[in-house]
């Protein structure tokens, strides 16, 4: 039998820790056979002293792969330190793993987040290694900031746990009792934070034309990035508003404070905020503390485009780097040069197309290098990856306005982005779309 389907060994009576971290950490190298595959959750999910400890017994372990998303905790071992012993697997890269995957020390598996589970189980990993509350008098953890792609896993693969009075106990599908869990201490570490730089004048200005569009009672999902955070600062005014989004942050934390989002006229989940990862300030994080508003469920849930469908009105904003005059969306690279990755974008933009009434929103500054590059192009760089593709974008805004694309012309498409590019490049992308033939040349009168 594949020691991957077999049972994990009785726990510890509750309350009293496995082990050390050293000697969970031994226990691991001893069973982690060659090309083992280990799945650990997005940014503040990340057991960090256990995947120290695992990276300082590396040379015991052979071609063992650790799988994650936005690793927030620097490790040698992502900029290639362990060699054949032990290598990352980025699903989306961070400040961190940007460099390490350009310097050829980590790879890069290209995936929407909402197909990471089933992806994830195609790989029979042999392991969870997670963070977590301490256990409850029934012997039950909360994966707290976490649900992603590891709530999904269990029951199904054994998991490890790093347990600590500093996570915060969440509401959902994100729990795990002792009877999965083959092994766990406890840590004192702090959880990693986002800080939130000051909104620029352009995201102040985008924020407001998008939230000028977005109705009452309507649920949303706000992406990373300045612009969308802006938009979420936008809406304070609001009511009714409710919440389905993937990445649970301050911004949404203070709509739901504010009376905001309440959730009132959700068709689904009336009265409850869903997620499935938090990541913000230590004020957020003890917020979400035993918190019955906000529920973390597993992203193949969340980010399905069908379950996201099924809210009526539902709003969707992200981010882009780059907009051609076609509406194709590059938002994961500069040119052929990986900045990120997929996530949930296309998850939630067709989701919202779909949805009774729904409305995607692309926000992008129009330029960038101090106004000197449009983000709006003629045509994508050469080697840019579309993540959005052109028919499902729908409305793109910049600071200079709103272009509804949705159902236009590829002609009307050109046009309505020239028209909300920054003015000193208008001209010159009318005369590319002109020499292009995506918007044909004005012939004379007469």
């Amino acid at each position: 039998m594949d020691r991957h389907h077999d049972p994990p060994p009785t726990p510890p009576p509750h309350g009293d820790p496995a082990a050390s971290v050293g000697d969970l950490a031994d226990a691991l190298v001893r069973d982690l056979l060659p090309g083992d595959e280990v799945v650990v959750p997005i940014a503040a999910g990340e057991p960090a002293e256990l995947i120290s400890a695992l990276e300082d017994r590396s040379a015991q372990l052979h071609a063992v792969t650790v799988h994650q998303m936005h690793a927030m905790h620097d490790h040698p071992y992502l900029h290639g330190a362990c060699a054949d012993h032990l290598r990352h697997a980025s699903w989306f890269l961070s400040d961190i793993t940007r460099p390490a995957y350009a310097a050829g020390g980590c790879d890069l598996v290209p995936a929407d987040f909402s197909e990471m589970p089933r992806r994830l189980l195609e790989r029979k990993p042999a392991l969870v290694l997670a963070a977590a509350t301490l256990p409850d008098d029934d012997g039950w953890f909360s994966l707290g900031v976490s649900a992603d792609y590891v709530a999904p896993l269990i029951g199904r693969v054994p998991f490890v746990l790093e347990a600590s009075h500093r996570m915060p106990w969440t509401h959902g599908s994100n729990r795990i009792h002792r009877s999965d869990v083959r092994g766990w201490f406890m840590s004192d570490a702090p959880l990693p934070t986002k800080s939130r730089d000051a909104p620029l004048p352009a995201d102040r200005l985008i924020g407001d034309h998008i939230a000028d569009r977005i109705p009452d009672g309507t649920t949303i999902q706000i992406g990373s990035g300045s612009s969308p955070r802006a938009v979420a600062r936008a809406l304070r005014g609001h009511r009714d508003l409710g919440i389905h989004t993937e990445l649970f942050s301050d911004e949404l934390m203070e709509l739901v404070i504010c009376g905001a989002a309440n959730g009132a006229r959700k068709t689904t989940d009336r009265g409850c905020a869903i997620t499935t990862f938090a990541l913000g300030s230590e004020r957020l994080y003890s917020w979400l503390d035993r918190n019955p508003a906000v529920r973390f469920r597993g992203v193949d849930e969340v980010n399905d485009p069908r379950r996201i469908a099924r809210e009526a009105h539902f709003v969707a904003v992200n981010g882009a780097i780059q907009i051609d005059l076609f509406g194709q969306c590059a938002s994961e690279t500069i040119g052929p040069s990986y900045y990120t990755g997929s996530g949930g974008q296309a998850d939630f933009a067709r989701g919202a197309m779909f949805a009774h009434d729904g409305t995607g929103f692309t926000a992008l500054h129009a330029t960038t290098n101090e106004g000197r590059i449009s983000r709006i192009v003629p045509t994508l760089d050469t080697g840019a990856v579309v993540t959005t593709t052109k028919n499902i974008v729908d409305q793109v805004v910049t600071e200079f306005g709103v272009a509804e694309l949705r159902g236009r012309s590829v002609q009307e498409r050109a046009r309505r982005l020239i028209a909300i590019a920054d003015p000193a490049h208008r001209d010159g992308l009318r005369r590319a779309a002109s020499r292009l033939g995506i918007v044909p040349a004005r012939r004379p009168s007469g």
